[in-house]
């Protein structure tokens, strides 16, 4: 299920709130970051879950773990085995349905808590010893009642690609939730993949050819396209770009303009395309020698490519090599 339409023009992310600097974790303290604080919370409004604190457990408290089934652990206390996990789920469970008014468009989790790791959260035995890798309680909850929902561990947005990947999602979701939001008919929904179709094609065009094929044949009943397309989108969205994709897209845009760019103009336009192929320069270079050309030549079909402008500039998410 996906949250209801929260406050417009606001675009709203759900944080675990010890990564904005609360001092809610079992030590009393916090974990403080401050890309998504300062940075991410100067374009997103940041909506901050603490499960520990909201489902009733003290600052501080004992510390815990998951024990048992990979697949269904239980949530114990580390020293004294006091067992939190049906004040964990009966919590989660409510708390999901609540986040539905928050009109959240993704979230970001503390990497390896028992409630909210979302990846490869350990898994012990009952004497103590790790045999798995599991997801925290509160995290596998939400995933489960928001599947179209781009989200993300705190540690790995320290990877460029999948900081970009993830902003990225959250904003396309953005795209996405105002269509529906606004929506009289399903020809905004073929105007909403035509206007993506280089940035899904930078993720697969594979995936790009089966929502293709879906938009051409679009179901009757309005909501079933809705959530049949959605569920495409968030799937292409979680498939890495990759340089080799992005120069693929970048020559495809550079077709648009056959008959406008000087011989110069071209042979520049592709040989920062192979420095950005090469590692030499970050994809901001070709993406802005690209929009460079699109204004001087007012190219009308990318101008209006979500490919070109993703995400504020400020952020800095096409600039790594």
């Amino acid at each position: 299920m996906e949250p209801k339409q929260g406050e417009r023009g606001k675009l709203r992310i759900g944080v675990s709130a010890c990564l904005l600097g609360h001092k809610v974790r079992y030590d009393g303290g916090h974990q403080l970051n401050h890309f998504i604080r300062d940075i991410l919370g100067q374009h997103m409004e940041i909506v901050p879950v603490c499960p520990e604190v909201e489902c009733g457990m003290p600052v501080p408290r004992e510390a815990m773990r998951l024990i048992g089934d990979t697949d269904n652990p239980r949530l114990i206390t580390r020293r004294t085995g006091i067992d939190h996990t049906e004040q964990m789920s009966i919590w989660a469970e409510t708390k999901v349905r609540q986040l539905e008014g928050e009109g959240l468009c993704g979230f970001i989790f503390k990497k390896g808590s028992p409630s909210s790791g979302l990846f490869r959260v350990k898994v012990y035995s009952q004497d103590g010893v790790p045999h798995g890798a599991g997801v925290g309680m509160f995290a596998g909850a939400f995933v489960r009642h928001f599947p179209l929902l781009p989200v993300e561990e705190d540690g790995r947005l320290n990877d460029d690609r999948l900081r970009e990947n993830f902003i990225e999602s959250v904003f396309v979701h953005r795209h996405f939730r105002d269509l529906i939001a606004v929506s009289s008919g399903r020809g905004v929904l073929v105007d909403f993949h035509a206007r993506h179709k280089m940035l899904l094609l930078a993720h697969s065009q594979e995936h790009y050819r089966r929502m293709g094929r879906f938009v051409a044949n679009l179901p009757a009943e309005l909501e079933e396209a809705y959530q049949g397309y959605g569920l495409l989108l968030a799937e292409t969205l979680r498939v890495l770009t990759t340089p080799k994709k992005h120069c693929n897209v970048l020559l495809h845009a550079l077709g648009y303009f056959k008959n406008d760019l000087s011989a110069d103009e071209k042979q520049e336009m592709l040989e920062i395309i192979d420095a950005y192929r090469n590692g030499d320069v970050p994809l901001i270079v070709p993406i802005t020698l690209l929009n460079h050309f699109v204004r001087k030549y007012n190219q009308p079909y990318l101008r209006q490519q979500y490919y070109l402008h993703p995400h504020p500039l400020d952020l800095r998410l096409r600039s790594y090599i």
